[in-house]
């Protein structure tokens, strides 16, 4: 199908947001350092399987140098993500990894060599402004209250911080698979993460054992996982399939589709501006990735 990278797009967009639903639900239960390793864990099984049928590319210096320097960022953004998602609401916080663009614009220029069109000058406006909309409705009390208003709210400032992570690994990442395959390096990438991730599981995690977690409530730590690995998987073939700005331009709808989740199972209010500064955020990241 000529178009299948479309529909494998959405599909990596609805598992994502229904993975991020799903970890916010178990993050009420246990500490966040197991919960993201868990997620980790559960969705290996079809990356290591995937690793028998890809054959291995010829890797080269840039592509070791790209692989590693992007670990650690991936490892604090990971660490940041689900602290946002567990004390703030989702569609205040998702919305904001489509600042990714923003920080990518500098970022990519000094890794990748990308440069930036009217488009995505357009885009920036319209993603600043989406940003801006999201805390609306304190405007009455000064033009600056929603700023401070984002100052305040710590979830929406640690998923600033990851937006800009996530810029600099997206460009060390693609950078990596320049210099291999998007199969073998998203596999790898991914496995090698969990495994560097494992230490501060154990370091962070005082209450039960995990084995006890897991017995307790081992639907809430594998359905995450499931779904975080079909986003894995969805990606890295929609990746193979098509170019990239295209890809990640729909699978940013995970965003609105994550605000939708936060209103309907976790009751967040003031979803009509939120959603209304969501949809301005993407429309402003599908002009800059399409410029």
């Amino acid at each position: 199908m000529e178009n299948s990278w479309v529909f494998l797009s959405f599909i990596s967009a609805f598992s994502l947001a229904t993975s991020d639903a799903l970890t916010k639900k178990a993050l009420r239960l246990d500490n966040e350092y197991l919960v993201a390793w868990l997620r980790l864990v559960f969705s290996l099984p079809p990356l290591v399987l995937l690793l028998l049928f890809i054959p291995v590319p010829e890797l080269d210096r840039t592509f070791y140098l790209s692989f590693f320097c992007a670990l650690p960022l991936e490892i604090l953004a990971l660490i940041l993500y689900i602290k946002a998602l567990r004390i703030s609401p989702m569609s205040l916080t998702l919305p904001f990894l489509s600042l990714t663009p923003i920080f990518l614009i500098v970022f990519s220029r000094v890794i990748v060599g990308e440069s930036v069109s009217l488009k995505g000058a357009v885009g920036i406006i319209l993603i600043a402004t989406g940003g801006y909309s999201l805390n609306i409705t304190s405007v009455r009390k000064g033009f600056f209250a929603p700023i401070k208003a984002i100052a305040r709210e710590r979830g929406s400032v640690y998923m600033i911080i990851v937006a800009m992570i996530y810029s600099i690994t997206s460009s060390l990442g693609k950078l990596a698979i320049e210099h291999s395959s998007p199969l073998f390096f998203g596999a790898t990438y991914f496995i090698v993460v969990t495994v560097c991730f494992t230490p501060l599981v154990y370091i962070n995690f005082n209450k039960h054992p995990v084995g006890r977690v897991l017995r307790r409530q081992i639907g809430s730590v594998i359905l995450p996982g499931l779904f975080y690995s079909a986003m894995i998987v969805s990606h890295m073939l929609a990746m193979s399939l098509a170019r990239v700005a295209y890809m990640i331009a729909i699978k940013r709808s995970s965003l609105l589709i994550g605000s939708i989740y936060g209103f309907i199972f976790f009751r967040e209010g003031n979803i009509r501006e939120r959603l209304f500064g969501a949809a301005l955020m993407f429309t402003g990241f599908v002009l800059i990735v399409a410029g």
